[in-house]
């Protein structure tokens, strides 16, 4: 398994130890999740992006693989999540441009530059 995909696994593996020992937090974390994405003004893929650009300042490579997954799942190319990357770097600068680390790494997994 790649690392990206190990990081998808440790995400499940958490939020189902979370649902049997603290199910009403990490039910209304979920409900609230769900709700706020569902606005209609942006598409899945808009708002993948802006997660992924969001993950990316947040120095979160667990976020990051997640919501990597989700915008190739949506629809985006290699280069717009790129993009994204890069303007969490314009907006939070060096640091997040390491995070460019990870994000890579999922692209490479997830959509290899041969399938993009």
């Amino acid at each position: 398994m790649g690392e990206m995909r190990d990081k998808l696994k440790e995400v499940a593996e958490l939020t189902h130890r979370l649902k049997e020992k603290y199910p009403t937090e990490i039910n209304a974390f979920m409900s609230f999740v769900s709700k706020a994405e569902a606005g209609p003004a942006l598409s899945s893929r808009e708002k993948e992006l802006i997660n992924i650009g969001i993950s990316v300042a947040g120095q979160c490579e667990w976020c990051i693989a997640v919501h990597v997954k989700h915008a190739i799942k949506a629809g985006a190319s290699r280069d717009e999540i790129v993009e994204a990357g890069f303007m969490a770097v314009v907006m939070h600068g060096g640091p997040a441009l390491m995070y460019l680390v990870p994000l890579m790494k999922a692209l490479d997994e997830f959509l290899p530059e041969e399938d993009a």
